[in-house]
């Protein structure tokens, strides 16, 4: 199990779109953590699971 999603999937759980995600993202206005590692976002798994109020991301993401 990887520590971190991409921010496309993070939108998905969120239910926003990407281009949303992406401007959250650049804004420092993402409900989670975003971190830019070699010029990709990525989303920590337990800071988002917080904000979602979930034990565990559903099988699909």
């Amino acid at each position: 199990m990887t520590a971190t999603i991409t921010i496309t999937e993070a939108a998905q759980l969120l239910g926003i779109s990407r281009s949303s995600a992406y401007e959250a993202a650049r804004t420092g206005n993402f409900p989670a953590p975003v971190l830019k590692i070699n010029g990709r976002y990525v989303v920590p798994k337990k800071p988002l699971l917080d904000v979602l109020g979930l034990d565990e991301l559903p099988a699909t993401a």
